[in-house]
């Protein structure tokens, strides 16, 4: 007999990550109907919490979502900018950890950005270190 899974419990790092697979289905979802805007949108939504493996699940999903964004302008304009500052922070993580095309997509998208929200959401993103992504 197979043994019996223990329940997950809300809030815990294991319920965290069942969310952000969950969440990642739903943007592949967006990224094959053209909705971009939406899926980079769900994608910054919800950030997870302190643990490592979450944070790096979640990092994954954003860019996936990033790596999508080809009219950079276009889609900033569309972009709500109460998520500006989580994506400078998500800007800023891939600058430090990824290949050569996410940091050229990092980097355009930073330089758009900035112009869109200012400098304001730079210091923001960098001074915060509660929300770390």
């Amino acid at each position: 007999m197979a043994e019996a899974e223990k329940p997950v419990e809300p809030g815990s790092a294991e319920d965290v990550l069942t969310k952000i697979q969950n969440k990642s289905g739903r943007i592949e979802n967006l990224i094959k109907q053209f909705i971009l805007v939406e899926a980079l949108q769900t994608a910054l939504e919800d950030s997870p919490p302190q643990d490592e493996r979450c944070k790096f699940a979640n990092w994954t999903v954003v860019h996936k979502a990033l790596m999508t964004v080809k009219d950079v302008e276009g889609r900033l304009l569309s972009l709500d900018p109460k998520y500006y500052d989580i994506l400078m922070k998500y800007i800023y993580r891939g600058l430090s950890t990824g290949g050569p095309a996410t940091c050229d997509r990092c980097l355009k998208i930073h330089w758009k950005l900035t112009a869109k929200a200012g400098f304001g959401c730079i210091l923001r993103s960098l001074a915060d270190t509660v929300n770390t992504v």
